[in-house]
């Protein structure tokens, strides 16, 4: 009868987890800023999703990921106690993920750069002190989910991220929340089978583009450590790649300031609203919105995308086009 049942999951288990790993310690690292740090703030634009499989936040505020570094897979929880974070660390990649925790955190960043010259900035700004942004210092893990948000609602991105790491992906090491997953390794993303990635709803142009990009992916990982805009040419490099998913990747793994998203739907229309009262702003008129903060251009975004003020829907949103039902 071997093989013929899936083993079952330990009484008290979570499902995911490794069993035998959940009284497992790991490596511990405290860091404490110089200044108010928002760990949701700091951490948000990394999740993929509410449903994302590498990342989790807990009732407790506590932050959950789960990366592939460059000494294999790791996980990491994160806690703010006061004025200092504790990060607690699991599996191979797990010194490299502590390592990497104060410029993860926004240690390099330097909010007191943005001088801000609209009221609307200057009042985001007083009231959202901890924001800092993130430098993950990983290519890979900010560059494939980039590229399966091209050209399509958040839903099905999200739902496509999600669907491919739980399936190829690994388990998180250590004690994880239940179906956390690393994302899968290079070699593993350029053998999904065709039928995958089209029941996943991602079509031909995009998966063709991630393929293009596991095949060089030490070469793309290598931009980790070079400056923001000399990493975008690297990434455009590769057919299927523009500014827009270049400038969405090293916001996140550089942490770059003045790395503004160009060629987005919303993005526009919501700067030129907040900014100069034109919800039917492009690219061009956002740009010279944000030219009086040249240097901290995606910081200034991002303050007003945590404004709140955006111009009211005028249209029914965009449906998904579920292809994997065709």
């Amino acid at each position: 009868m071997a093989g013929r049942f899936a083993p079952r999951t330990p009484r008290g288990a979570v499902r995911g987890e490794i069993p035998g790993q959940a009284l497992a310690p790991g490596r511990v690292r405290v860091w404490v800023p110089d200044g108010p740090l928002d760990l949701g703030l700091v951490l948000g634009p990394l999740r993929r999703g509410p449903g994302d499989p590498t990342f989790r936040t807990m009732p407790d505020g506590s932050v959950w990921r789960a990366s592939r570094t460059p000494a294999g897979p790791g996980t990491l929880r994160v806690t703010a106690r006061g004025g200092e974070l504790r990060g607690e660390a699991w599996g191979p990649g797990a010194e490299w993920l502590l390592e990497q925790l104060p410029r993860m955190l926004g240690a390099e960043d330097d909010p007191a750069a943005f001088v801000p010259r609209h009221r609307l900035l200057a009042f985001t700004a007083h009231r959202r002190p901890g924001l800092r942004l993130a430098r993950t210092g990983l290519v890979l893990e900010s560059l494939i989910p980039s590229v399966l948000e091209q050209k399509v609602t958040t839903l099905e991105a999200y739902q496509a991220w999600r669907l491919l790491v739980r399936k190829f992906g690994e388990p998180a090491p250590g004690p994880a929340p239940g179906r956390m997953c690393v994302m899968p390794s290079a070699r593993t993303w350029a053998l999904i089978p065709s039928w995958e990635w089209h029941l996943a709803g991602v079509d031909d142009k995009r998966a063709s583009t991630i393929l293009r990009v596991v095949r060089v992916a030490a070469r793309l990982e290598e931009a980790a450590g070079m400056e923001p805009a000399a990493a975008q040419e690297r990434l455009e490099l590769v057919s299927g790649i523009g500014p827009w998913t270049s400038a969405e990747t090293v916001q996140r793994s550089h942490g770059a300031p003045d790395a503004v998203t160009v060629g987005d739907l919303h993005l526009p229309g919501i700067v030129g609203f907040a900014l100069g009262g034109d919800r039917y702003a492009d690219d061009a008129e956002m740009l010279r919105l944000l030219e009086p903060y040249a240097g901290q251009r995606h910081r200034a975004a991002r303050l007003v995308l945590l404004s709140g003020r955006v111009p009211g829907r005028r249209a029914p949103r965009m449906a998904p086009r579920g292809i994997e039902r065709l």
